[in-house]
């Protein structure tokens, strides 16, 4: 009798676990992702090799079930987030991807611009419409488009950037209809929606957040597979492992380099979340070097608390506060080659 009690008090409590494993709070959990060599991921068309390598640090991300939630308060290098914190108010869990992937691809097209810049190759784009990131709830796109659509036509025009379609759609009327075209999921479809006035802009319009859909074109090519990768945080090492492989001499000296931040159209790298994370992924990875973003010597700098998580965790690994890609090329053609 005391084996069966036993056996099923046993199955009992393996349900309750496995069922609250999938209820999940309002919170996410981030924890230390991986550091990943660049070359395989990205190709310049006959590209100069390296000697050293150039990786991209991670942070992983997820929604908090109770288990998780419970094992971050006791981690020292786990963080909890309310989902305000990570999402923007009435994103949807789709809407929010989406929005990750849509940040890393405008983060490529950056790190190119940067790169083929610095190496003084010139660039160009060729645009194919708007990319939806999200709906606002209450307007007219709700229920019409999705995250992830990608509008190539309106009203049967195509434009040449995503200020034109603005103006165009916000120099119509309230109550004006306007026909979308778009492509969701390689099925093209034709969406009539009317136009309503922005509480926020006073302007009219559907009621969605929006980003270009362009394709850089230089010569050489250039690929970058970052397959699932979201977030902006890794075009700064993008631009250094374009500009590596697009000159001949070899900036990673031998070393394996690691680093974070955001890159703009002008070169400037900016600050990132997780940077305690990445530095502990990196260090994992035998990185030697790690750039962090310096926030031009601010108090509360990626940079400063890069350093005093290295110091904590005892790494051997040298933090180097970069405010610019510039900034890091000097560093690392005055650095001793091993």
């Amino acid at each position: 009798m005391r084996s069966k009690y036993f056996m099923r008090s046993f199955i009992i409590a393996a349900i309750i676990i496995l069922i609250s494993s999938f209820y999940y709070l309002p919170f996410y959990v981030s924890k230390p992702g991986m550091a990943k060599e660049l070359e395989p991921i990205i190709e310049v068309e006959n590209g100069f090799d390296e000697q050293g390598s150039f990786m991209l640090t991670t942070v992983r991300m997820g929604r908090a079930n109770i288990y998780s939630y419970a094992i971050a308060k006791l981690s020292k290098y786990q963080e909890v987030f309310p989902v305000r914190a990570i999402r923007n108010k009435n994103e949807t869990d789709k809407e929010y991807n989406v929005r990750q992937l849509h940040l890393m691809a405008t983060s490529k097209l950056a790190a190119i611009e940067t790169a083929y810049k610095k190496a003084g190759i010139p660039i160009d784009y060729d645009y194919h419409g708007v990319f939806v990131l999200n709906v606002m709830q209450g307007m007219p796109a709700e229920g019409k488009l999705e995250a992830g659509d990608r509008i190539f036509k309106v009203d049967g025009n195509e434009f040449e950037s995503s200020d034109q379609f603005i103006q165009y759609v916000s120099g119509k009327s309230e109550g004006d209809e306007v026909i979308f075209s778009i492509d969701r999921n390689e099925e093209i479809k034709e969406v009539k929606i009317p136009l309503m006035r922005l509480k926020e802009t006073g302007k009219v319009g559907v009621g969605i957040t929006l980003v270009d859909d362009k394709e850089v074109i230089v010569d050489p090519n250039v690929t970058i597979n970052s397959e699932d990768i979201g977030g902006p945080s890794a075009g700064f090492m993008f631009s250094l492992e374009i500009y590596n492989q697009l000159t001949e001499e070899d900036l990673t000296r031998g070393y394996p380099i690691a680093g974070t931040g955001t890159i703009d159209l002008n070169g400037n790298v900016g600050p990132i979340g997780g940077i305690e994370q990445k530095i502990i992924a990196a260090d994992k990875a035998g990185a030697e070097i790690f750039f962090a973003p310096n926030e031009k010597g601010a108090s509360d700098s990626n940079y400063r608390a890069a350093v005093k998580t290295a110091k904590d965790i005892k790494t051997k690994m040298k933090i180097i506060p970069v405010d610019t890609f510039d900034e890091a090329v000097s560093y690392l053609m005055n650095l001793k080659a091993k």
